[in-house]
């Protein structure tokens, strides 16, 4: 399979219901792609506008300010100590790794790419494009013996599932057991709400709880364009065995994969200020909390959703019919149909509106 031969991009299938929402007398709340709508954090714009003088080419393995950013990081906030600088790597937004690490690591015919059964697309277009068998399947044991690489996503995108230490440590185990790269895609890991993660950290899959110590085989993936609201950098980084990001170095000096030098200086800004992080969060929650409950009074079952950036819902109908309705009140979101073909009934809600739009929408959800 090449390039030429993926589907069609699975969000121009949603045209038609976003010009009935636009319709509206009262405008379109858009609550369908995850995109942040609230201001960069100053500081890193400054950082970005001091670096600016970026005559070189930036260092494919980042700068050692940034190095150092994400390893104290990891210690402050995900609670992995002990990492080193070359145990750390950025990437040009997380979704071009996402979507070329089997490439990077080899995976061809043959070999299987297991991912969440509820799983943003690119997952599978990374293992398609090799000719790898995607494989949607939680469960370990479920993973055949050709499995040569498991994403995991927590909290997830679209169902908001967070894994605990104990189920993260059985993927681990099970990973080594097949000799497969295990890889975690903790993008939302900020942002936890129900249940016990409304107090305590969202784990990481390179906690020392899950791995002893020991990351051979395991990276975890992180973006800071949720936390930061810095999707338009592409500023992402992946952290974990050492001679896997080794190997994806060297490989990605070979491709031109390098972070350009400004964002680099503004990611290492962002990673050091914890303040933005939990005014943004605050944000979410804030918007969350009318969201949540006007869906549930306009007849939703909210699902999952512990953490992350979305209400996973549904109201027992075809997710097109009900992308249908909300349609009709100016309301736009994406169906389950885009996350694998396990939840057709499912609405994935983005609480990515501004504060105005997300009370718009709850009026319209309560007062139809």
């Amino acid at each position: 399979m090449g390039v030429s031969d993926l589907a069609d991009y699975p969000w121009d299938a949603v045209a038609a219901y976003a010009a009935t929402a636009r319709s509206h007398p009262g405008g379109i709340v858009d609550l369908s792609i995850g995109s942040p709508v609230d201001p960069t954090p100053a500081a890193v714009a400054e950082a970005l506008a001091a670096a600016t003088d970026a005559h070189a080419y930036p260092q494919t393995a980042g700068t050692p300010l940034l190095r150092e950013a994400i390893v104290h990081w990891f210690e402050r906030r995900r609670g992995v100590p002990a990492l080193r600088p070359d145990h750390v790597l950025p990437t040009v937004g997380s979704k071009e790794l996402v979507a070329l690490l089997p490439l990077l690591l080899d995976l061809g015919p043959g070999d299987v790419v297991v991912h969440p059964r509820a799983a943003y697309p690119t997952y599978e277009v990374g293992a398609r494009l090799v000719g790898a068998t995607p494989l949607a399947a939680d469960d370990p044991a479920e993973w055949p013996e050709a499995t040569r690489l498991v994403w995991l996503n927590s909290p997830g995108n679209p169902d908001g599932r967070v894994l605990d230490h104990d189920e993260l440590r059985r993927a681990v185990a099970r990973a080594r057991r097949l000799g497969a790269v295990i890889a975690s895609d903790e993008c939302y890991a900020e942002l936890g709400w129900e249940g016990r993660w409304a107090d305590d950290p969202v784990p990481s899959i390179l906690d020392p709880r899950v791995t002893d110590g020991d990351l051979g085989g395991v990276l975890s993936v992180y973006s800071l364009s949720k936390q930061s609201n810095l999707a338009g950098y592409r500023a992402a980084f992946l952290a974990g065995d050492p001679a896997l990001v080794s190997r994806l170095l060297t490989a990605r000096k070979h491709l031109g994969l390098m972070l350009p030098a400004p964002v680099q200086a503004a990611a290492a800004a962002a990673l050091a200020d914890d303040a933005h992080v939990a005014g943004q969060k605050a944000r979410y929650r804030s918007r969350r909390e009318v969201l949540k409950p006007a869906l549930e009074a306009a007849g939703f079952r909210i699902d999952r959703s512990e953490g992350g950036l979305y209400l996973w819902a549904t109201e027992g109908r075809d997710a097109w019919e009900s992308l249908g309705r909300l349609a009709e009140h100016g309301i736009l979101a994406g169906p389950g149909h885009f996350y694998g073909p396990h939840f057709p009934e499912h609405v994935r809600f983005s609480l990515t509106a501004t504060d105005e739009r997300i009370a718009e929408a709850a009026r319209r959800l309560t007062h139809p």
